[in-house]
């Protein structure tokens, strides 16, 4: 139809895509390079800040390296950043590497597509700069969604301390396995952040793909705390070992201790050990991808279901 082949010429793809994924899911690799060597870092690799942009590691790709993502399925690299070691934070015996990310592209769009759709985001995120929750100049959240190409699951982080309760929605999270710790990164102006700081435990919620509508409603949280358990429209259960309530029928729940903190531009980098993983069932969940990634799979007719 001519709507379809001129809405790309005028409308840029949305930067996020909610899909529903099925874990465990390889459809993309993450391969870190430096130095003429390689490793999967699939789940070794998080966002620690969005401004600045960095990604956490806890291996050492000395001071420079390339972060690629690849489809499993055809071989091809879909995108690559290049980074730029900025220094390394210990919890406990365990080092975590800080790059800042310098540069990328993606492969996902043929070209001229692949320009001309960065430039109407682009100009889209400077008219709306005022409301962008981001923060983040437009290069960088370009290279922000290299790194959704990796789909990255949305949570339910649950906060329960004497006089503050709270729950919301992240995806700034993950595993950084080779050091056996678990990542978040939250925004410093988050109502429950000191409390995260001071207590040192959380629990968190994987989330099914049919609850986007009401995880989304939940981030208002981020600034204001949550004033009864018993007003969220779902029901809510203790976790195994720290009694925080989480959601009762959340497919997976892991309780984190929080051993590390530490302020990253406009993020606090949490670091924590997983003290409890109530993996109870198996099904779609929700996850954010980039729009070009989604682009890429529907044009081959595998796409993501989209949530």
């Amino acid at each position: 139809m001519l709507k379809d082949w001129i809405r790309p010429l005028v409308r840029p793809l949305p930067q996020w895509s909610p899909v529903a994924i099925t874990p465990p899911s390889r459809v993309i690799t993450a391969t870190l390079r430096w130095n003429g060597k390689s490793t999967d870092v699939t789940t070794d690799h998080t966002v620690a800040s969005l401004n600045p942009l960095v990604i956490a590691t806890s291996l050492d790709a000395g001071d420079h390296a390339l972060l690629e993502y690849s489809d499993n399925a055809t071989g091809k690299t879909l995108g690559v950043l290049q980074l730029t070691k900025t220094g390394s934070t210990a919890a406990g015996t365990a080092s975590i590497m800080l790059y800042h990310v310098t540069a990328g592209e993606h492969r996902c769009l043929a070209w001229p597509r692949r320009s001309w759709n960065a430039w109407l985001q682009n100009r889209s995120m400077l008219k709306n700069r005022a409301s962008n929750h981001l923060n983040m100049e437009p290069a960088a959240a370009q290279q922000l969604m290299i790194a959704y190409l990796y789909p990255r699951p949305v949570i339910l982080v649950s906060v329960d301390a004497p006089g503050h309760q709270n729950i919301f929605p992240m995806d700034l999270i993950g595993p950084l396995d080779r050091s056996g710790l678990f990542s978040l990164a939250l925004r410093s102006t988050n109502v429950s952040q000191s409390v995260m700081r001071e207590v040192r435990k959380v629990a968190l919620s994987t989330i099914p793909a049919s609850m986007k509508t009401i995880v989304y409603k939940l981030a208002e949280h981020h600034k204001q705390p949550l004033q009864d358990w018993s007003a969220l429209p779902f029901t809510v259960r203790p976790s195994r070992e720290f009694g925080i309530p989480v959601v009762a029928q959340a497919p997976r729940v892991r309780e984190l201790t929080i051993v590390h903190s530490q302020e990253i531009g406009i993020h606090t980098f949490f670091l924590g050990r997983v003290s409890s993983d109530e993996n109870v069932a198996k099904g779609d969940q929700l996850h954010h991808t980039a729009g070009f990634h989604q682009a890429y799979r529907r044009k081959r007719a595998v796409p993501f279901t989209e949530a």
